[in-house]
């Protein structure tokens, strides 16, 4: 990926998350040599890329850590094109975070994934910091084609701690 594309990527998720759901531009463009990181992406009539997914493919399951449209075309059925190619180029289970539904665009959000067939699982689950000097923070899993127990979830949550966010013990 070069280097104008990636910075078009970041422009989009920096206006889509908030400074504590995402990495500084270094250290999420250092990601790209990280053998089980990608970027799929949706680009518009002159080239620009307008949406992403960033995941992570493991062996048994993947997870979709960021996916954003730009906002001046959200609502047009590309966040949930990208979420569906995603989806089909493998049978593994796929995971993700989302905020907790505690107004209607985190509602929203669940409901999106929802239609495209994920499960909102009902355990407690912590993102650890993204930055220096951030804080955790309190998200929940979804997964799709199946609803996962807290138990089922440890091996990927201990894979996502140490590969996604670079953890060297339990938590």
């Amino acid at each position: 990926m070069n280097e104008h594309d990636f910075s078009e990527i970041y422009a989009i998720m920096e206006a889509s998350f908030p400074a504590s759901e995402c990495r500084t531009f270094d250290s999420q463009k250092a990601l790209l040599k990280h053998p089980s990181y990608r970027i799929l992406t949706e680009k518009n009539e002159q080239d620009h890329t307008v949406a992403f997914l960033a995941g992570w493919e493991f062996t048994h399951f993947r997870f979709v850590e960021h996916i954003a449209v730009d906002s001046s075309i959200r609502g047009g059925g590309l966040g949930k094109k990208l979420m569906s190619r995603f989806i089909s180029e493998s049978d593994n289970l796929v995971v993700l975070e989302v905020e907790p539904p505690v107004d209607e665009w985190t509602r929203r959000r669940i409901r999106f994934y929802e239609r495209l067939g994920f499960h909102l699982n009902q355990f407690e689950y912590v993102q650890p910091p993204l930055r220096e000097g951030q804080a955790d923070l309190r998200l929940q899993i979804m997964s799709y084609p199946d609803a996962l127990s807290e138990q089922e979830f440890a091996p990927f949550k201990q894979l996502l701690y140490t590969e996604v966010y670079g953890l060297n013990s339990q938590r």
